[in-house]
């Protein structure tokens, strides 16, 4: 894998296959603490206004709302969260008592639970509102 401290952003675009998640951010920093603290995911390149996120194989992005000035995308996000309201993002692998355990109360949508699909999964509100889901096989 690439080094992700050190990639160039057109290289990284490159490389990205599948399905790509970025999601805007009032505060980056913030977010990438939120998903160190609560799920245990790695940063990279962590700045004001971009960060990598590593899950596993799978990255995520984080772009400021500065970044995305030029983008017609931002003038649709609210100015209050949610800003992902209806998406629900599962971070599989990730243990949903220890994450509810690390997370502030308040952030907490739904407790952990053993669900019929075979996942025990729980449902965690972040900064900007965005619903992520740690979830492992029940």
């Amino acid at each position: 894998m690439m080094d992700l401290e050190t990639v160039e952003a057109a290289d990284l675009g490159r490389s990205l296959r599948g399905i790509a998640l970025n999601l805007l951010c009032r505060d980056v920093r913030a977010m990438a603490a939120f998903l160190r603290e609560v799920f245990g995911l790695e940063s990279h390149r962590l700045s004001a206004d971009f960060a990598i996120i590593r899950h596993g194989d799978m990255l995520l992005q984080l772009h400021s709302d500065a970044t995305f000035r030029a983008h017609p995308l931002l003038g649709l996000l609210p100015e209050a969260p949610p800003r992902g309201a209806g998406v629900q993002i599962y971070l599989l692998g990730v243990d949903p008592d220890a994450a509810v355990a690390r997370a502030n109360p308040g952030q907490v949508l739904e407790a952990p639970t053993d669900k019929p699909h075979g996942l025990r999964e729980a449902t965690i509100i972040s900064p900007d509102g965005y619903a992520f889901s740690p979830a492992r096989a029940s």
